[in-house]
């Protein structure tokens, strides 16, 4: 039976020899985002039976930060496994009588600050507020930080979809869409501020917009090549802020993740219609961007990335953790991360 061991922000819950054990030597990762990022295995925010986070595939669906959970925990630690944080109310009330405590509640690795639904205005305000969250925890272990790397992956909900991509489609500079995007921007370069402040030397990846317009769910909107270009012309205002940060400082890493998912799915045609190749692993397990719960979806039944969308995410991460910020992780290759979809697929049989 699982032992309890209670924290001032939650409880963790450990194996019978207690915690997990780690070298010294991996690298703390802490996580600011929304549903993105927010580990799916979570059984406070999404219930057994829900249908969420993969409906009968949910045991063997892994967000990205499970996915590396699983193959380099040794060398990327994002904290112990467990129930973090009270209610937003609980909080707030605790905030009153001089207390903090994270919230909302949710189960997830201890570093893992994001939310689903989350706005970029959690980052640093309301009763989310993820960056004070996250240092309260950074400040026990200034030394560890030093070294450590914070992924701030966050916006789709303020400006990605379904409004958002249409002011964009029908004017990417409009002042209403764009002022939404100035506020993330803001808020970005808050988050980074406030961190660098006491720990100078954490480094950051910045994940680019994801396009919705390549989601299944809105393969029927914006089908001209005018509405596509404005809508990239918009989401691109982003992007480029956050490359300029990323090119102005060496601790900073840029993650474009429209040019990712291009690279492996493709994009529409000319008419703006879905002209998507599939992804074919080593397996031969083939993935098309298409939306289900079962493994040859590139989508969830949910609306979020599929298994091997984050397995291959995750990969693609270590890879620019090296290149970029000088970290030495050792690379996922395509044959272990094939082996990972194969070896989840074989156990939910």
């Amino acid at each position: 039976m699982a032992a309890l061991v209670f924290f001032s922000d939650g409880f963790q819950l450990a194996g019978a020899d207690g915690a997990e054990t780690r070298p010294a030597s991996a690298v703390p990762l802490a996580v600011l985002g929304d549903s993105d990022s927010h580990s799916y295995q979570d059984k406070v925010s999404f219930p057994a039976g829900s249908g969420k986070r993969g409906g009968a595939y949910r045991a063997t669906t892994l967000q990205w930060t499970e996915v590396l959970a699983r193959l380099r925990a040794q060398e990327l630690d994002q904290g112990e496994w467990g129930v973090w944080g009270v209610h937003r109310i609980v909080a707030r009330v605790q905030e009153w009588v001089g207390l903090q405590n994270r919230a909302p509640r949710k189960e997830d690795y201890q570093y893992n600050f994001a939310i689903s639904g989350a706005g970029c205005e959690t980052l640093t305000t309301g009763g989310g507020r993820q960056v004070q969250r996250l240092l309260a925890l950074m400040d026990r272990e200034p030394a560890r930080w030093r070294e450590g790397v914070v992924v701030l992956r966050i916006g789709v909900n303020s400006f990605g979809m379904d409004d958002g991509l249409d002011q964009f489609a029908r004017d990417p500079m409009g002042a209403g869409i764009q002022g939404e995007v100035a506020q993330c921007l803001s808020q970005v370069r808050a988050a980074i501020a406030l961190v660098h402040a006491k720990h100078e030397q954490t480094r950051f990846v910045l994940v680019g917009i994801y396009d919705n317009s390549n989601w299944p769910r809105y393969f029927d909107r914006w089908q001209s090549s005018a509405a596509l270009a404005n809508v990239a012309r918009g989401l691109d205002v982003y992007d480029q802020a956050l490359q300029r940060m990323a090119d102005a400082d060496p601790r900073i890493a840029f993650f474009d993740d429209r040019a990712w998912f291009a690279k492996r799915w493709g994009t529409r045609d000319a008419q703006g219609r879905p002209a998507y190749r599939p992804v074919v692993l080593a397996s031969g397990l083939t993935v098309h961007n298409t939306i289900g719960d079962e493994p040859h979806h590139a989508v969830i039944a949910d609306g979020h990335a599929g298994l091997v969308w984050n397995v291959l995410w995750a990969q693609s991460l270590v890879e620019l953790l090296n290149q970029r910020l000088g970290l030495k992780i050792t690379p996922i290759g395509d044959a272990e991360a094939s082996r990972l979809v194969d070896s989840l697929l074989a156990s939910n049989r």
